[in-house]
């Protein structure tokens, strides 16, 4: 492949990124709620409970950073914490159904925005547009 086709596709989809992470941004001032916020409910509702520690690796912050988020989206009944079943000294992240409904009605409002965008898009691209990002995203994880 081409460099200069990599570069050309390395550039769209930094700006496409920037874009929908700035519409999203936009959306997230009709709720009570930060983008590092949203970031670590989007976490906890796709993959389940988790430790304070376990998200903190997953969003690349410090566990303290965590700790104050998670302080206030429990405020906010986004989130509760909940002592592990088996190991009372473990506490478990659990989304609350306001997180949820949260979740729900931005990524919502989100595909409303992107299906704007591509309202006018011919269906077969719309089809290799999904191969390719699915190609692209498949690559991005194994390395």
């Amino acid at each position: 492949m081409e460099t200069d086709s990599v570069s050309q596709i390395e550039l769209l989809l930094r700006g496409i990124c920037f874009d929908i992470k700035q519409k999203g941004r936009e959306i997230l001032l009709d709720y009570d709620i930060t983008p590092p916020q949203f970031n670590a409910l989007q976490f906890l509702v796709n993959e389940g409970e988790l430790t304070i520690s376990e998200l903190s690796n997953k969003l690349f912050l410090a566990p303290s950073t965590i700790t104050d988020l998670i302080d206030r989206m429990e405020k906010n009944a986004l989130v509760m914490r909940k002592k592990d079943d088996k190991d009372r000294r473990i506490v478990k992240l659990q989304v609350l159904e306001k997180g949820n409904l949260l979740i729900n009605q931005v990524i919502s409002r989100r595909c409303s925005y992107l299906q704007m965008i591509l309202k006018d898009m011919p269906v077969d691209d719309m089809d290799r547009l999904i191969k390719g990002l699915e190609f692209i995203h498949v690559k991005s994880i194994s390395f």
